[in-house]
């Protein structure tokens, strides 16, 4: 296998493991806590710490130089389609049963694909089709309580929470394209910096909301969820290095193990 492929699965597994305990941290540590008041903070926290690793260990922070105004918008739609497409996972989550609607949301991966072929000549490869066909049938399977073979097709697209996992799927199907365009056809410069922008920058568009829900009793989570931002960091780290080295229709089956290696960690604590 190629060293570069395989060395960006191993970093995408890496990632989908401690976004599983970030999950699992977010479920069971800030469950009051509001899930746009938990992300800005979160989010920004990770940037915070990003920046300070990098500037103790003098790695490089570089902005692209010869970015046009397109390069910049693109740029700011992915990181748009992050905060929208978590926001929406949330949601889909807090209003129905966890179980059922998480597993939905990463099918992600069977939005992936199309994309990448249509838009940038992907050309695929057995692990991409078998990735996917995995991802789609081990969402199938988790939603399938017996009966007619259609009824876990027929749910997900009338069962409201359902739905938004759905749609959050796709937002962040555009998210994991843009990601890999971002750091190899535009060729971000680093994906330190690219991470910091990307966690900072959701942090920001969901400010707002999270101002809007905050409470004065959250104030003694405070700490910990600084704190959870260095959980974040790590997981983001190892996935902007996966979208640099593979395809996204390779790294977003691997990623969408999010919710399993979340169930890992219940089972562990």
């Amino acid at each position: 296998m190629d060293p570069v492929l395989n060395s960006g699965m191993v970093y995408a597994v890496i990632g989908a493991v401690v976004w599983g305990y970030f999950l699992f941290l977010n479920k069971y540590q800030f469950d009051r806590v509001p899930s746009d008041a938990f992300m800005t903070i979160t989010f920004a926290s990770a940037a915070a710490w990003y920046v300070f690793v990098t500037v103790v260990k003098g790695m490089p922070v570089t902005l692209p130089a010869r970015y046009s105004s397109t390069d910049w918008l693109f740029v700011l739609g992915a990181i748009t389609f992050l905060a929208a497409g978590l926001l929406i996972l949330f949601h889909s989550i807090k209003i129905g049963q966890v179980s059922y609607v998480a597993p939905i949301s990463k099918i992600t991966p069977a939005f992936v694909l199309p994309f990448e072929i249509v838009l940038l000549n992907e050309q695929l490869m057995f692990v991409q089709i078998f990735g996917v066909g995995l991802a789609t049938l081990a969402m199938y399977v988790a939603n399938y309580q017996g009966g007619k073979l259609t009824t876990p097709v027929l749910k997900a697209t009338t069962y409201r929470p359902a739905q938004l996992a759905l749609l959050s799927a796709f937002v962040l199907a555009i998210l994991n394209v843009a990601q890999r365009v971002v750091l190899q056809e535009l060729a971000f410069p680093t994906t330190t910096t690219w991470v910091i922008l990307k966690l900072g920058g959701t942090a920001v568009l969901l400010s707002p909301l999270a101002i809007r829900d905050w409470r004065s009793e959250f104030r003694g989570d405070l700490p910990k969820l600084f704190l959870a931002g260095t959980i974040l960091i790590v997981g983001e780290h190892f996935i902007a290095l996966a979208f640099a080295r593979i395809p996204a229709s390779i790294a977003s089956p691997i990623l969408s193990t999010q919710p399993s290696s979340r169930f890992c960690w219940e089972e562990l604590f």
